[in-house]
């Protein structure tokens, strides 16, 4: 990956089991943790993030503990808090939050601190919107809810200025680096928060945006390097420092060769 430019990746795991208690999520010989400890036994260098959900090890697609059939918030804080100290433990670089439950960050936090991983930074999914855009990711991960959907948790479409409370909030509980996704339909609130919060900015080219170019592609229809090169273009012009993205590899490859 560095070999290319590419400085990081991010990492999903897929477990061989699912419960409704995500118990794989936080297995010290989870698919995460031992893909952590093998990268860096690899590439000391190459900087490690990991996703910290429940949705890919939830036998019911959800991401958090259900009470009654519904998310259950505050019994999903001490999951995720233990899934992060796990991948820290592992050697993580970074863990990244991405279940939108209220108060994860801080419980996050304090849980990393405690257990002596205080150095490790909090990339925060802190504006994840209620999208169709995740669609192709779902289907790849078994992720998708078995029943109902995500916007009791995750973000309203039509509402950009709640994007702001949200990051804010997380910031307040000590997340370092913010996160908004998707990035391509949400161009404006990337270019909000950036003038809104001097620190690190991501934006996340989903996996449907990647989906619909790979197609469009495929069919003659678009030149995929240049509109590609363009849609990324875009989002660095919105404001972000940097871009989670399915293109990466080959990006990389075009840049290298002009």
């Amino acid at each position: 990956m560095r070999s290319l430019g590419i400085p990081g990746v991010l990492l999903f795991g897929i477990p061989g089991a699912k419960d409704d208690a995500a118990s794989g999520a936080f297995d010290s010989d989870g698919i995460v943790q031992r893909a952590v400890r093998e990268i860096k036994r690899v590439d000391l260098n190459l900087l490690v993030i990991t996703d910290v959900c429940a949705c890919e090890y939830t036998d019911h697609g959800h991401c958090g503990i259900l009470t009654g059939g519904v998310v259950d918030n505050d019994l999903t804080l001490p999951l995720l808090a233990r899934t992060a100290v796990s991948h820290a433990a592992a050697g993580a670089d970074i863990v990244a939050p991405s279940d939108m439950m209220d108060g994860r960050v801080v419980v996050i936090r304090d849980a990393l601190e405690r257990e002596g991983y205080s150095m490790t930074p909090i990339m925060s999914y802190a504006a994840k919107y209620a999208s169709a855009y995740y669609g192709p990711f779902r289907e790849a991960a078994g992720s998708a809810p078995g029943f109902g959907d995500r916007r009791s948790h995750q973000m309203d479409p039509g509402n950009a200025r709640e994007a702001l409370r949200e990051i804010a909030i997380d910031l307040e509980e000590g997340a370092d680096l913010i996160i908004v996704k998707p990035a391509l339909s949400y161009l404006d609130v990337i270019h909000a928060a950036r003038d809104a919060f001097d620190v690190p900015l991501t934006a996340y080219n989903v996996s449907g945006e990647y989906a619909m170019i790979k197609a469009a592609a495929r069919l003659g229809w678009i030149d995929e390097e240049r509109i590609t090169l363009e849609t990324l273009l875009s989002m660095k012009r919105a404001g972000a420092d940097r871009i989670i993205t399915y293109h990466a590899k080959e990006v990389a490859r075009w840049l290298a060769s002009t």
